[in-house]
Parts: C-alpha cells; sequence; structure tokens
C-alpha cells in the first residue's frame, strides 16, 4: 500500500573550522526536510557549526537529531574504529549531550538519535554494541526515536526494549540481499532523477533492487540523503516535490 506520509531526514552540519563537506547547502536544504541529523564533533561538527544549524533548524520548524559518529575526523567517520564496546558506548553519550545542550539553549527537545556512518554500520551488525548503546539511550532519552535500519540488530535490540524507533531508506545508497546499505559511493548514473525513482518506487510498492539484481522488500518511516551527496539541494528539492505531487505528505514521526 502506498504511503501517506514520511519523514524526510538529511545528514548535516558535517564540517569543522574552515573545512566543509559537500557543497556547503545545508541552510537551504532544511526548507525541504522535515528532520536534521546534526553532527557533534567527533566525524564532524564543532560548537559553531552545532550552534548555527540547531538554530536554522528551530527557525524551519525541522526536527533536532544527534548524529554520533567514531572518533575519526580524518576518515569523516566512515572508517571502522576498533574498541571496546563500552568505550564506543560512552563515546555516543558524550556526542548526545554535547548537541542536546545546544537545543536546550534554543528551548527545543532532541526529536530522535542517528547513527552515523561507519557507527551506524556498526550498530547494524554487532548485536552486543546494539543492546548496549541501545539500552543506555532508553535510560537516557526514553521518549526520543532511533533511527535505524528495519531488521538490523540495532533495531532488534530497540524492540527488545521497546525504544521507540523509526525505520529509514537510504535515497542515495544501494542495498545488498541482506537489506543492508552497501557503504560505498555509488555509480555515476545516481542522478537527481535516479534516485527520486528509487525512492517513489519505495513508498509507492516497497520495493527497491540490490545491487544483486534481486527486488527486495522494504519498509520504512523516514527517508535519509546526505548533506554531501553531489547536487544535494537539488535531491533535497526533487524528493519533497515529487513525493508531495503524489499524495505523499512529508513530516516528522514523532
Amino acid at each position: 500500500m502506498p504511503l501517506k506520509k514520511i519523514d524526510l531526514n538529511c545528514d548535516m552540519g558535517e564540517g569543522f573550522g574552515h573545512w566543509l563537506i559537500g557543497d556547503g547547502d545545508d541552510d537551504h536544504i532544511l526548507n525541504y526536510i522535515s528532520s536534521a541529523n546534526i553532527a557533534a564533533g567527533f566525524h564532524a561538527g564543532d560548537p559553531d557549526i552545532m550552534n548555527r544549524i540547531v538554530a536554522a533548524a528551530v527557525q524551519h520548524n525541522v526536527g533536532i537529531g544527534v548524529h554520533p559518529g567514531f572518533q575519526d575526523l580524518r576518515g569523516f567517520g566512515r572508517r571502522h574504529i576498533q574498541a571496546e564496546t563500552a568505550s564506543l558506548v560512552n563515546d555516543v553519550i558524550y556526542q548526545m549531550g554535547a548537541l542536546e545542550v545546544f537545543a536546550r539553549l534554543y528551548q527545543v527537545p532532541l526529536a530522535h538519535i542517528k547513527l552515523h556512518g561507519a557507527l551506524f554500520m556498526h550498530a547494524a551488525r554487532d548485536h552486543e554494541f546494539a543492546q548496549l548503546v541501545l539500552e543506555r539511550i532508553h535510560a537516557l532519552y526514553p521518549d526520543v526515536p532511533f533511527y535505524c535500519l528495519c531488521g538490523s540488530a540495532s533495531y532488534q535490540a530497540a524492540c527488545m526494549i521497546g525504544h521507540p524507533v523509526v525505520r529509514e531508506f537510504y535515497a542515495d545508497r544501494a542495498y545488498d540481499a541482506s537489506g543492508l546499505i552497501v557503504f560505498s559511493r555509488n555509480s555515476p548514473e545516481w542522478d537527481v532523477d535516479y534516485m527520486t525513482q528509487r525512492v517513489l518506487r519505495a513508498c509507492m510498492e516497497g520495493k527497491v533492487r540490490t545491487v544483486e539484481g534481486l527486488e527486495l522488500d522494504v519498509s520504512f518511516d523516514s527517508i535519509c540523503f546526505h548533506s554531501d551527496t553531489h547536487g544535494a539541494l537539488a535531491v533535497a528539492k526533487s524528493l519533497r516535490d515529487t513525493l508531495t505531487r503524489h499524495d505523499i505528505q512529508i513530516a516528522r514521526r514523532n
């Protein structure tokens, strides 16, 4: 059955000092999305950037989500870092606290929590980490939704303890037959129209073609794209315009 309402989220605030990732269109992208995943300092982001993006998101009535990643500025959080489970969980808690204080400054609550890059994929596969990080998140923010892939280890851990989840579909990432996203850059044919049409098909038919050429059933509550994807602003506009034209409302899930 076609979806009638969907959340549209984007990873943003991903720079550090004078270093920017992507086209620098975050402020404009906020016009088209319903939820922002804001880098909290470990893979990208600094206090000035966090303050600026939170303030802009509040002005646009966009949900403010914290986006913790591996402690990996050089690799932009897309390299797997070998560390003790408890230490990684503490890294997540530290970053949640950093962003949550800026949200409090503007008198808004955290709207959601979403892990970044390689840490997101680590949580999707590693049941020990997924269980511990969800237990800690639930103890601190029991009503704040956790964004994840349907069926992943983090999704299972959240469901086991009754923590609210938002299941994602990725506009600008490929899928494999297991339902996990392929953590690599996509081929040149992934232009704005291609990404928009695969998202529309997922919303209307609940299907996506995998890298193996299989048809995969997908269930999701939110669509994600990345601000460092080439032409991210055009992607944001195309997704919103196309989904709205097909009577799919863009709105937060919480």
